[in-house]
């Protein structure tokens, strides 16, 4: 059975310097708890077509990119699980969506959407995940998801956008 996981996180920042920070790659691991040990391991990117100084000499993954990330999928075990995935949708500045291709779900597709969205008279971007997903082994599978896995999307996200507010600020073009 498929699930479905959305979260929205609003960041005083413009949508064009947050777009940039999650189309790059390496951007990635940070976000991700420090005990998944997450890495890049390979990156086939394929460079979006850009108007002239947008991506502000950033690395852009653009639409059909491949990426092969490991990670640690439990807090105690050394095992490490291979994912790869493919951009399978990018509209600069709006949102990108990547794929799994290869990896530990039966189905996975997460859309990254970037906003312009004023608050209380700040400009900033409102950056909202959709995650649509599907388990291994079935009805196995869904017993795990609602016994575990539903919690630990949340708490990922919420690690994630936790993380985002302490990493955006070294990542933005001077002026910002």
């Amino acid at each position: 059975m498929r699930h479905a996981y959305e979260t929205s996180q609003w960041v005083p920042y413009p949508p064009e310097a947050v777009f940039a920070f999650f189309a790059n790659p390496a951007n990635l691991p940070p976000l991700m708890p420090a005990w998944q040990a997450a890495r890049v391991e390979h990156a086939q990117i394929v460079t979006p077509d850009l108007p002239l100084g947008e991506a502000d000499g950033s690395v852009i993954a653009g639409a059909d990119t491949i990426l092969t990330i490991t990670f640690r999928a439990f807090p105690i075990l050394p095992l490490r699980l291979t994912w790869i995935a493919k951009i399978t949708e990018f509209v600069w500045n709006d949102h990108f969506c990547d794929e799994q291709t290869s990896g530990p779900l039966a189905y996975w597709k997460h859309c990254h959407f970037i906003q312009p969205e004023t608050h209380d008279g700040l400009p900033g971007s409102l950056v909202t995940d959709k995650v649509t997903y599907a388990l291994p082994l079935g009805r196995l599978g869904d017993l795990a998801h609602a016994l575990a896995i539903r919690r630990q999307m949340k708490a990922t996200f919420a690690f994630r956008q936790k993380k985002l507010l302490e990493l955006l600020p070294a990542r933005m073009p001077h002026g910002m």
